[in-house]
């Protein structure tokens, strides 16, 4: 007989999945710990724990990634992939029983980490907190059931899961083919075939990163099977085709075995995927063009890895977000699929990748999880109460790449930062080497975050002397970098190749980046632009201040600077770098920070205008949030998340010169951060185009885009609402 299996069970009488660790993870005999809330997944849920015999919630409060893994290990998962705040998975009941949780992630129980005490706190239940743990197992870790009186349904319950290639397609990247085998006991096994269909293979493919399965030739794997030793698990798998991973699939029937060896009308189970096309197999660990992802319909943006972000579709030619109302794991491994992702590891809710601009497009969002897209699930189109900060975001699952392991950082003084070193040839050999810093910028840094999982890149840097290299690795590899940051990886981006060329070599010039998990987001509003716009005549004198500026011109407007984003803006560079102008009384942080420019219908500049820093402070904030830079008495500069800088339309440099324009159709544009000097999680909403039209007395602008939109015709003048003033120009971010 095959060893025991460990089941989950499902109470009937209850719509809660409850999952129960054993005791013996903690010296208090009376402590336990459970996942529990709306019934979701087994390896999701509210943190619940036992003490003196009552169950009661953990407090939000100060709860970190590290927790989370200290709990997930608790109950038998190798770690934890995410924590939600804020009761995501329902509000519990009973005691808080521990609250401000910190813990180092190395602790064996989450009674040892720090907290305020137990049942000390002044939490609410609307802050309970939960966790997203891998869905890998610990081997040998045994559950207990008390308080689970009735079976409904047996779900799979094994260590891990694997696809194991034949050695014809070990060499590819990704992985995409070969037998099916998961760990139970500390043991690989085969599947049988028996009872396997297409949706089981769906599962395994979506957990690995594939948006779908594919057929696969037989004949080989037949041979192959022959020859190899059976050791197969005891029994079928009944998948609906829409779970997560293999452990949210239901146990099927028995399988019989000859032996112990094989089963009696089958073979083993053998999956093929078809990867996304971002992700298209390669033998060579070479990239040298980037995939660009069609996304017609629906994108992601905001997010810090791959496969990762807000939620964003196209409608009526305008993007707008999605409502986190009913989101849930269903309808976010839709649009992964839609991608060229796998399934969705986690339907991400409360604009938890930043909040995004214009319309909420779709509410209540509903999926059967077998549409081709999210356009095609239903939803409604009349509910009009949610705002952006309920915008839904995903977290899919990508293939194996073995992307980090092509590039590193060294010398830094944390895991996120440090000088770049790739794999690259020399003399014939493969070997560590630097980066050649000669045009090495903000876009090349991004790239490099990304590849090795760390975030956005929040400085790109030329000059590296003050980190130490600890490596083997002091000789220049790679030159001629430049990358558009649509790339997976370095390579991928444009650069010299084996010819490499570095004017003042590596050491002190190898390029360098520093990363985060946060970026700050510059969105223009470009409805605001529509209504505000206004043309103004000065006469020189009044222009003096202006001119020390550079930035004379006879249009004026105002322009808004709101942080919408994750994390504080702040400039690049520090008080020490600013230069003081002494007719306005005001330190420059950038040299130049918006562009604004009239186009001819070709795309000719026409007329332009820019922008500096001037000085960057909370003007405004929204409710509940806390201003924190102000620029007098020579301040920090920077806008909190949740505040807004007003640039007032009388101050100079806040206008275009249109002095000599002729009359005509133009289109109007605005640049954000045009020299991408400051890091940013999204570029492509930092440009705005607007129709344009001037008469030699009055301008009007109408139909603003967010984007690089190109006008081709222009409606009918009758169709203009608004008088042209930049009066109030809103920059969100």
């Amino acid at each position: 007989m095959s060893a025991p299996l460990r089941l989950l069970l499902l109470c009937a009488s209850s719509s809660l999945l409850i999952l129960q660790a054993a005791r013996a993870d903690s010296s208090d005999p009376g402590f336990a710990l459970r996942l529990s809330g709306e019934k979701r997944k087994q390896h999701e849920g509210r943190v619940e724990v036992l003490l003196n015999g009552e169950w009661g919630t953990v407090c939000d409060d100060d709860f970190s990634l590290a927790a989370a893994h200290v709990v997930c290990r608790g109950l038998g998962f190798t770690d934890a992939e995410s924590w939600a705040p804020r009761a995501k998975f329902g509000q519990g009941q009973g005691r808080i029983w521990l609250d401000n949780v910190h813990c180092s992630g190395l602790e064996k129980s989450l009674l040892e980490c720090e907290s305020n005490g137990v049942g000390v706190s002044d939490c609410k239940h609307s802050e309970d907190v939960g966790v997203v743990c891998s869905q890998r197992r610990i081997a040998g870790f045994q559950f207990i059931r008390n308080g689970i009186n009735q079976l409904e349904e047996l779900w799979i319950d094994v260590e891990d899961v694997r696809i194991r290639a034949t050695y014809s397609h070990r060499k590819r990247v990704p992985i995409t083919e070969g037998f099916l085998e998961v760990k139970d006991a500390g043991k690989w096994r085969q599947i049988c075939d028996v009872d396997w269909t297409a949706r089981n293979s769906r599962v395994i493919c979506g957990m690995y990163g594939f948006p779908t399965e594919k057929r696969h030739n037989p004949k080989p794997y037949k041979l192959l099977s022959s020859r190899r030793k059976k050791n197969f698990w005891g029994h079928s798998v009944n998948c609906t085709g829409n779970e997560a991973g293999l452990s949210e699939c239901k146990l099927g029937r028995e399988v019989p075995l000859k032996g112990n060896s094989t089963c009696s009308k089958g073979g083993p189970v053998v999956v093929s995927c078809a990867p996304g096309r971002a992700f298209a197999p390669s033998v060579s660990a070479g990239f040298r063009k980037a995939y660009r992802l069609e996304q017609p319909l629906v994108r992601l943006r905001g997010g810090a890895k791959i496969g990762e972000g807000r939620v964003e579709v196209l409608k009526n030619g305008e993007w707008g977000t999605v409502c986190d109302d009913h989101w849930d794991l269903t309808a976010a491994t839709v649009v992964c699929r839609e991608l060229g992702f796998g399934s969705a590891k986690e339907a991400l809710t409360g604009a938890r990748m930043g909040q995004g601009m214009g319309p909420v497009h779709m509410n209540e969002v509903q999926c059967s999880g077998f549409e081709k897209s999210l356009t095609e699930c239903r939803f409604n189109r009349e509910s009009t109460d949610c705002s952006h900060e309920e915008d839904a975001a995903v977290r899919c699952h990508i293939p194996e790449m073995g992307f980090n392991k092509r590039l590193r950082l060294s010398g830094g003084r944390n895991p996120l930062e440090g000088r770049v070193e790739v794999l690259g040839q020399r003399n014939g050999s493969l070997v560590w080497g630097e980066v050649c810093s000669e045009g090495w910028g903000t876009m090349e840094a991004m790239v490099v975050c990304r590849q090795l999982g760390l975030g956005f890149a929040s400085h790109a840097f030329q000059e590296t002397w003050y980190w130490q290299s600890d490596t083997s690795a002091n000789a220049v590899v790679m030159s001629g970098v430049k990358c558009s940051g649509a790339e997976l990886t370095l390579d991928q981006c444009l650069h010299h190749g084996k010819h490499v060329a570095c004017p003042r070599g590596g050491g002190r010039f190898a390029a360098g980046v520093s990363c985060a998990l946060t970026a700050p987001d510059l969105v223009l509003n470009a409805a605001v632009v529509e209504q505000t716009t206004y043309l103004e005549d000065r006469p020189l004198y009044a222009l003096q201040c202006a001119l020390e500026e550079n930035c004379l011109s006879s249009s004026v407007f105002s322009s808004q600077i709101h942080n919408n984003g994750q994390s504080d803006f702040r400039p690049l560079s520090g008080p020490q770098s600013w230069v003081w102008h002494e007719c306005h009384r005001h330190f420059h942080s950038m040299e130049v920070f918006t562009h604004y420019d009239l186009l001819s219908l070709n795309g000719t500049k026409v007329a332009e205008g820019h922008k500096a820093s001037f000085c960057l402070e909370d003007t405004q904030c929204d409710e509940g949030i806390q201003k924190r830079y102000e620029c007098a008495n020579f301040g920090q500069q920077g806008v909190t998340v949740g505040c807004w800088d007003l640039y007032r339309h009388d101050i100079d440099c806040q206008w275009i010169d249109i002095t000599d324009l002729r009359p005509g159709d133009y289109i109007f544009q605005v640049v954000i951060n045009p020299t991408f000097e400051v890091a940013e999680s999204d570029y492509s909403n930092n440009v705005m185009k607007c129709k344009a039209r001037y008469n030699g007395h009055r301008l009007w602008t109408y139909n603003c885009h967010i984007g690089n939109t190109h006008f081709h015709t222009f409606d009918s003048f009758t169709s203009l609402n608004y008088f042209f003033s930049i009066n109030t120009l809103s920059i969100f971010k």
